[in-house]
């Protein structure tokens, strides 16, 4: 198999995502009406009515972004035939997108995969009193560099490479003057642009240790499968199926970087050449084209790409 399963992280979402397919195939709705279920509220409400800054909440936006991609990933199911175990070689997601893939592979469930991204949400917002903590991209730097730039805007303080995404894309987080500091730095070693992004909180940096003891305690209270099809772990760059250490992982991965130019690195070498990204936006099939030569981005979020998906996917299994 040379395809892999992707699954969109932060800042892909979108109010109005995911209306058209549970419009248009019962299996979407299901999987909204289940998350719903699970939280006891209608997020589905806030996904396709907004308000934008209701929807963008980090402790909304994580489960709404899973929501998406599941009941894509439940179209493709019912309408294409697809499965994790028989068309992806390895499973992957950026950040929150993780949990989107152990849940695409039956390694959790829909509804304790909603309820694990609503404490997340919520647990990664608290860690830092809102000010205290920015984050930065800076575009043009590899990433050996990028990491010596956050090293020496610290000063004392924490600022670390939380996304390493490719394409000379290297996002740092921590304290807001060292990441400032960074920004400045940045432009100095030659960045083509370094800005401070709209995020509310430092995500995937040291200061967000009290969230990732938060997933300790939920992730431990909930049951774990092998997965489908192994995970390519955000920390690691390399695939896991163990169930223990899934949860170990997906609890390092809340202060840790994420590690996804190695990781579409590591699967193109494996022979992967189709990475099909599904859920909300097309950040990541974007990225691929820059970090694996050859390699196709296709992304699968709406009524009208299940087609292409179905076909890319035939294509692959008479190949």
């Amino acid at each position: 198999m040379t395809a892999a399963f992707t699954f969109p992280g932060q800042g892909s979402q979108a109010v109005g995502m995911g209306k058209a397919l549970a419009d248009a195939f019962p299996a979407a709705r299901a999987v909204f009406d289940e998350v719903d279920a699970a939280l006891g509220e209608k997020l589905t409400a806030i996904i396709w009515d907004g308000p934008a800054e209701t929807l963008q909440l980090t402790e909304n936006a994580q489960p709404a972004l899973m929501a998406v991609s599941l009941a894509t990933m439940r179209v493709l199911e019912a309408e294409a035939g697809v499965s994790v175990g028989n068309d992806a070689a390895f499973v992957a997601g950026h950040s929150l997108g993780e949990y989107s893939a152990l849940a695409a592979a039956g390694s959790l469930s829909v509804s304790d995969t909603a309820r694990l991204l609503r404490i997340r949400g919520q647990a990664m917002q608290k860690a830092v009193p809102v000010g205290v903590g920015a984050m930065a991209a800076l575009l043009g730097l590899d990433y050996d560099t990028a990491v010596a730039v956050a090293a020496e805007a610290a000063q004392g303080q924490v600022c670390q490479a939380a996304n390493d995404n490719g394409g000379g894309q290297v996002v740092v987080s921590g304290h807001k003057d060292a990441v400032e500091r960074a920004v400045e730095i940045a432009k100095g070693k030659g960045a083509k642009r370094a800005m401070l992004l709209p995020v509310s909180a430092p995500f995937h940096c040291s200061l967000m240790q009290p969230a990732a003891e938060a997933m300790a305690e939920a992730l431990a209270g909930v049951t774990i499968k092998a997965p489908a099809a192994p995970l390519v772990a955000n920390v690691l760059a390399s695939p896991i199926t163990d169930p223990d250490e899934i949860r170990r992982r997906l609890v390092e991965q809340v202060t840790g970087t994420v590690r996804w130019r190695e990781s579409v690195a590591f699967m193109a070498s494996q022979g992967v050449n189709r990475f099909l990204e599904i859920g909300a936006g097309k950040v990541l099939s974007g990225l691929v084209k820059r970090i694996a030569d050859g390699a196709t981005g296709i992304s699968v979020g709406g009524p009208n790409d299940i087609a292409s998906a179905k076909n890319a996917l035939a294509a692959e299994r008479s190949a």
